[in-house]
C-alpha cells in the first residue's frame, strides 16, 4: 500500500506518540509498503532513525503561533511565511521551553480543529500541496490523533483518499482546556469524526471512552494495541542488588510520578527493605524540571532523596540498561491512561509490573496474563509492591513468566499487520464508493466558527 503516516514531533521533549509512529512506519517498510511521514509542529526527538528525515515539517511551529495570534501575518506576503519557517529556526526554538499545557493552547486547539476556516489555513494548503507533488496518490492518510482532525475534510475531498485516525489520550487533553474553549472542542471534535473513515482506538477501554465522547459507532471503530520494537529486549536481566523500584515515562504528575514519590515514601516508612533504590526514568522536559524539584524536595524533608536515581531522556540503549536494573516496576497514571507503551516495555524486559486497576492496564494485564493491579494510593500500590522487593529473585522469575507473553502480543510487527487490515479496509471501502458513484458525505458547516482575531 502506498500510506501517508502525519505525526506531530514535540521538539527537545520524547513522545510516546512519536515513538509509536516511528516504530509502526519503520515495520510497515519492512513489509514493503510505501510509506511517506509527514511530521507537523515541531522536529521530531526519538531514540530510533527517524523515518520521517528528509520531509519537510508542515504547520510549523512558528508559523503556526503566528497565524493565530496576528491577522497581518496570516495575509501576509509568501515571503514572510516563508522566512518565519525557516527549519534552523525552527530547530533552534524546539529545543527551549514550548507552550503544550492545555491551560496555555485553548484558542489554538480550536483553531486547529475548524481545519480550512481557522487561522492555520494556510498550513493546511501547503500539506496538501506538497502531498499532491508525490508520485503516487496515497491509499490512505493516517493522522496520529483526533485534534488533528480540522485537516480530515479537505484532504479527503482534494486528495479523493480516505482518512484513518488513530487515538491516544485526546480525552485528557480536551477536559484540561479552560472551560471557555473545552465545550466548544468537544463540539468541533464530534462535528468532525463524522468526516473519518475510521478510528485506531489502542485498547478496548479507549475505544469505549472516544465512542462515548465522538459519537462514533462501533461500525468506525477499530481496536489495535500497540506495539514496540523488541530489538536488545531480550536480554535477561539479573537481580538487582540492592533492590529497585522504577518508573518510566514524562516526568509529571499527569503519568502518575506524584504517586509514585508517595509510595515509595511510605515503602521508606515501612523500613520493610533496607536501602532500596527509587529509579526515576523518562522525559523531562524545562516544563517538567519545576514539578521534578517539588518532589526532589519532598523526598529530601523525608529523608530519602539519597536513594533515588533520575534518568531523564535517555537513549534507547540507556532506556535498555534502564530497565535491566530494576526489581519491580510502577508508573501509576490514574488520569485514564489508553494505553501506556512504558508499562509494554518493562513488561518486555522481563520486569513485574504494579498499576492502578484502571483504565487500560487491566486489559493488558489480561492480554498477557501477568501484572498486578492494585488501588490507586500510596498505601495499597506499597502493599502490592512490597513483596517483589523483598525477594528480587522471585520477582525476576515472575517477570521472566510474562516476557514471552509481552513478545507475542505486542510487537512492532503485529501492531503494522493489523494496522494493514484496517488501512485496507478503508481503501477498499473508499474505492467501492467511487465505483458506485457515491460522494463521501461532507458537512458543509461547523458548529461554532470562530471569527479570526
Amino acid at each position: 500500500m502506498n500510506i501517508v503516516q502525519i505525526t506531530p514531533g514535540a521538539g527537545g521533549m520524547f513522545c510516546g506518540g512519536c515513538f509509536r509512529d516511528n516504530a509502526l512506519v519503520t515495520a510497515l517498510r519492512k513489509l514493503d509498503h510505501q510509506v511517506l511521514m509527514v511530521p507537523l509542529y515541531l522536529p521530531m526527538t526519538l531514540d530510533e532513525p527517524d523515518q520521517s528525515e528528509g520531509t519537510p515539517t508542515f504547520y510549523n511551529g512558528i508559523q503556526v503561533y503566528l497565524d493565530q495570534k496576528y491577522k497581518l501575518f496570516r495575509k501576509g506576503p509568501n515571503w514572510l511565511h516563508k522566512l518565519a519557517g525557516s527549519p534552523r529556526l525552527l530547530k533552534f526554538l524546539s529545543k527551549r521551553a514550548v507552550k503544550t499545557q492545555p491551560a496555555e493552547v485553548g484558542d489554538l486547539t480550536l483553531s486547529m480543529l475548524e481545519g480550512e476556516l481557522g487561522n492555520q489555513a494556510r498550513e493546511l494548503d501547503d500539506l496538501i500541496a506538497f502531498l499532491r507533488t508525490q508520485e503516487e496518490k496515497p491509499d490512505v492518510v493516517v493522522l496520529s490523533n483526533a485534534l488533528m482532525m480540522g485537516m480530515v475534510r479537505k484532504i479527503r475531498l482534494e486528495l479523493d483518499v480516505p482518512v484513518v485516525v488513530t487515538l491516544q489520550g485526546e480525552d485528557w487533553f480536551v477536559n484540561s482546556l479552560p472551560e471557555q474553549f473545552r465545550e466548544r472542542c468537544w463540539q468541533h471534535l464530534v462535528h468532525r469524526a463524522r468526516e473519518v473513515d475510521l478510528f485506531v482506538a489502542p485498547s478496548q477501554y479507549y475505544a469505549a471512552e472516544m465512542m462515548r465522547y465522538l459519537d462514533v459507532g462501533a461500525d468506525r471503530m477499530r481496536i489495535v494495541h500497540n506495539g514496540i520494537n523488541l530489538d536488545g529486549y531480550m536480554q535477561a536481566a539479573v537481580a538487582p542488588h540492592p533492590p529497585s523500584l522504577g518508573y518510566f515515562a514524562r516526568m509529571c504528575e499527569e503519568k502518575g510520578l506524584g504517586l509514585l514519590v508517595d509510595t515509595y515514601i511510605e515503602l521508606k516508612r515501612r523500613d520493610r527493605v533496607p536501602h532500596f533504590k527509587l529509579r526515576i526514568g523518562g522525559g523531562c522536559g524545562p516544563g517538567d524540571e519545576p514539578f521534578v524539584d517539588d518532589l526532589k524536595n519532598k523526598m529530601r524533608k523525608a529523608k530519602c532523596l539519597k536513594d533515588v536515581e533520575f534518568y531523564p531522556n535517555l537513549s534507547r540503549g540507556d532506556k535498555l540498561a534502564f530497565f535491566r536494573q530494576l526489581t519491580v516496576f510502577c508508573t501509576p497514571a490514574m488520569y485514564g491512561e489508553s494505553f501506556g507503551l512504558y508499562l509494554i516495555e518493562a513488561l518486555a524486559a522481563g520486569i513485574p509490573a504494579v498499576q492502578p486497576n484502571v483504565a487500560a492496564f487491566p486489559e493488558i494485564f489480561e492480554t498477557i496474563g501477568g501484572g498486578v493491579l492494585a488501588e490507586g494510593n500510596p498505601e495499597a500500590l506499597a502493599d502490592a509492591i512490597m513483596p517483589f522487593l523483598r525477594d528480587p529473585n522471585t520477582a525476576r522469575e515472575y517477570g521472566e513468566r510474562v516476557r514471552e507473553s509481552t513478545h507475542n502480543m505486542f510487537s512492532i510487527e503485529l501492531m503494522a499487520e493489523r494496522m494493514v487490515a484496517v488501512y485496507e479496509e478503508a481503501a477498499e471501502s473508499w474505492r467501492a464508493a467511487r465505483q458506485a458513484a457515491e460522494t463521501p458525505p461532507v458537512e458543509d458547516t461547523l458548529p461554532e466558527q470562530t471569527a479570526n482575531a
